[in-house]
């Protein structure tokens, strides 16, 4: 069985991507605070989930967008931009990225895949770096709108683990842009229209409280997490955040399950868990991101 898993698996990650582009350099003249390339390094041999291998991608200093659409005759206008997690020192690039937007694409909805900087750069906030390459990958993306054919004001973030932190702090800091401007795209709105943080880690403070860099009020876009409460380590990321958001008044749907862990992207790993794209697509529709 795990054979015909792993098969099924390689004949899926090596299907021609239907992105529309390709990678996008989002700082062609170099990302701010970045003096030097790294060789990228791209790792297969580690660990699989579901029985299945797990890209892990680190030393990215030229940050990138992948433009995924979905198929013409049922794309819904609505994009997600997708960002992978890996504690900010790696990116789960397949698990938490490209196989996630594959799949939204099969749903009709256009996906946007940010390859951000990792690992975390000595001296700065873990998010810091990572932040200004969301933040520019939103600006690119919402500035192309007419272009690829979705609608600017249904753009929203997805995040897992680290990827789900980085989402939030997207999510609450839209107001003001944390890297120089580049061009024009830059003067569009860097709010997001609706956050999916899946498994999110970083969010818990003390008390029920949140980290101090999420600054969640009124204006924070609506949210939907989905946890499992066997995710010890970060269960009370869901929690803290939801209680916060609720407090805001912000719609948030929050859908704990009893078990799955951390880390399943949308795998199978035989846990109820797994339907959780089916609990997002729901709360689109419920917020009018895509037609009932």
């Amino acid at each position: 069985m795990r054979k015909i898993v792993f098969l099924l698996f390689i004949v899926f990650a090596t299907m021609p991507i239907q992105s529309q582009e390709k990678p996008v350099l989002l700082f062609p003249n170099g990302a701010p605070g970045e003096t030097g390339k790294m060789k990228q390094v791209d790792d297969l041999g580690g660990n699989k989930v579901a029985g299945c291998p797990v890209l892990r991608i680190s030393n990215v200093s030229e940050p990138t967008l992948t433009f995924y659409p979905a198929p013409a005759d049922n794309n819904k206008g609505a994009t997600i931009i997708v960002n992978p997690g890996g504690g900010y020192n790696i990116l789960a690039y397949n698990l938490e990225g490209s196989e996630i937007c594959k799949r939204f694409n099969s749903f009709g909805v256009n996906c946007v895949l940010v390859k951000y900087r990792v690992p975390r750069r000595e001296g700065m906030e873990k998010h810091a770096a990572p932040l200004q390459d969301l933040q520019r990958a939103i600006a690119y993306t919402r500035a192309h709108a007419d272009e690829w054919g979705i609608d600017a004001n249904r753009i929203g973030v997805m995040g897992f683990s680290a990827g789900a932190h980085l989402s939030a702090v997207a999510s609450t800091h839209y107001a003001e842009r944390t890297y120089p401007k580049v061009d024009s795209f830059d003067e569009v709105s860097l709010r997001p229209d609706f956050t999916i943080l899946v498994y999110p880690a970083y969010l818990a403070g003390e008390n029920f409280s949140i980290s101090p860099e999420l600054k969640v009020d009124q204006n924070t876009p609506p949210t939907i997490l989905i946890q499992t409460e066997d995710d010890k380590s970060y269960v009370n990321s869901s929690l803290f955040y939801y209680y916060a958001l609720k407090e805001a008044k912000v719609p948030a749907a929050l859908h704990i399950y009893p078990s799955g862990g951390h880390g399943y992207g949308l795998r199978n790993t035989g846990h109820t868990v797994n339907e959780w794209p089916f609990r997002v697509l729901s709360w689109l529709r419920d917020i009018d991101m895509i037609e009932k």
